[in-house]
């Protein structure tokens, strides 16, 4: 290894073994730039030593992001960063690359041919922005045709309180009311006959949740599009829905290809994705389809000459890199529709293989086996143990597992749940390493909190349904 001396007179030789020392002389200030640069290798050293005590990303059982891709996958990604994914003119092999990630995705959702519009974005959040903007936009302009006065109340939003907090975001930031569904033990996914009752001539359209992010459920999206016509066949005042698919959009065609929740169903004029959930880049990627041109007012789309050419651009982030967009076309080539299908089916046989050995311990009652998306969701068993779902979260932190633990909303919030999110990263072994670890927390805690007869004085409270 060489290393520059401090008088740049000339390079010397350095003993791997005494490398290390050679950053302990250099000051790291934490909220000011320090005057003089320093040597790239060091400066990655230090960086790396910073982030030495964050968790392993595929141990992380809360998040529905891809935690792998392949090397080639990566180098392509590495090798594109610098592209610009707004500048067309500049980079229009790229925008072709991303015109057909457009395209396969609208075929994958039974898009009308050649009609449909769409877009790629950062993630499911700017996309989600952008369906709400068309939705709030389609509505203004129906609203003037019908008289309405636009100015008498806020527009409304209909989803159920099992949304991602994007869909919060949205209604804050352009001034929508926010009608969350309640759910309730009874309905862990969209009550679609309370939805129907919530809308009114204000309301811009329904969402319904292709695998929500609470417990992995999916609404039924085909129900809601039965009631969401006959609502129609009786007023002018008609609504649609929008599929927030970001967890199922990439999912479900390849494993459950006969259900019908896409534009297959004729009130859904727009869906989302995530790429980097099971379209399996890493983040951040999203995808926006609507049914037709017309679904998108126009208002929506500009167009910008001064990077070079006229273009229309619709998203509302501008400049980013392009190097997402080749990640989803790479894995779009490089595993075709039947490598999809054997990725999400090992997943899925994952989320079984943890689902049945949760339930053979007993104490867990299962929401979610992970038959919508490979997502295993469970609660306590009343009085099953004496300890809890966030005592069992801690135990697992302790050998790198990070478990999310938390109360379902609004009129579920009495149920906690604990998610596990199986991503194409999971082998069976680290399956069976999980259940390991699980079963050392469950003996653990077993042994730290004895049951004696407590349990018939009335001192132990399970979570019920």
């Amino acid at each position: 290894m060489l290393h520059q001396n401090k008088n740049n007179e000339k390079l010397q030789k350095i003993h791997p073994a005494n490398t290390l020392s050679l950053y302990d002389d250099v000051d790291i200030p934490k909220y000011t730039l320090r005057k003089q640069p320093i040597e790239p290798d060091v400066a990655c050293r230090l960086i790396k030593n910073e982030l030495l005590d964050e968790g392993n990303a595929r141990l992380n059982l809360a998040t529905f992001c891809s935690t792998f891709m392949e090397d080639e996958a990566i180098r392509l990604m590495a090798d594109t960063l610098e592209k610009n994914a707004i500048d067309k003119s500049e980079y229009p092999s790229t925008i072709e690359l991303e015109n057909r990630c457009v395209n396969i995705i609208a075929d994958l959702w039974h898009a009308p041919e050649n009609q449909f519009i769409g877009t790629s974005t950062v993630g499911s959040s700017e996309a989600c922005m952008l369906a709400g903007l068309a939705m709030k936009f389609r509505w203004r302009n129906r609203a003037q045709r019908l008289g309405l006065d636009i100015c008498e109340k806020k527009p409304n939003l209909v989803i159920s309180s099992g949304y991602q907090v994007c869909w919060e975001k949205f209604c804050v930031y352009w001034d929508v009311e926010l009608r969350a569904v309640p759910m309730d033990p009874e309905h862990l996914s969209l009550d679609v006959n309370a939805a129907i009752r919530a809308v009114d001539a204000y309301t811009i359209g329904i969402v319904g949740i292709l695998g929500q992010t609470y417990t992995g459920k999916f609404d039924d999206i085909r129900l809601l599009d039965k009631a969401v016509g006959q609502y129609n066949s009786q007023t002018e005042e008609t609504v649609y829905i929008h599929v927030d698919a970001a967890s199922g959009g990439l999912f479900a065609p390849f494993s459950q290809p006969e259900l019908e929740w896409d534009f297959r169903l004729e009130n859904v004029v727009s869906i989302n994705t995530s790429g980097h959930k099971y379209g399996l880049v890493y983040p951040g990627i999203g995808w926006v389809v609507w049914r037709d041109k017309t679904c998108l007012p126009k208002e929506l789309i500009f167009e910008v000459n001064y990077l070079g050419g006229t273009m229309p651009t619709m998203a509302i982030n501008f400049s980013r890199s392009a190097s997402h967009i080749i990640g989803q076309y790479y894995n779009f080539l490089r595993l075709g529709y039947d490598g999809y299908c054997r990725v999400h089916r090992h997943t899925r046989k994952i989320a079984d293989y943890l689902a049945e050995n949760l339930d053979a311990t007993g104490l867990f009652a299962l929401i979610n086996r992970g038959d919508s998306i490979p997502v295993v969701c469970f609660t306590m068993k009343e009085q099953a143990a004496d300890w809890t779902l966030y005592d069992l979260s801690d135990q697992l932190e302790r050998n790198g597992w990070q478990v999310p633990v938390y109360p379902l909303p609004n009129h579920a919030q009495n149920i906690i749940v604990c998610r596990l999110v199986c991503r194409s990263d999971m082998s069976l072994n680290l399956a069976q390493r999980l259940m390991e670890d699980i079963h050392l927390a469950i003996e653990t805690l077993g042994r730290a909190h004895p049951r004696a007869d407590r349990a018939k004085r009335g001192d132990i409270k399970g979570f019920t349904h």
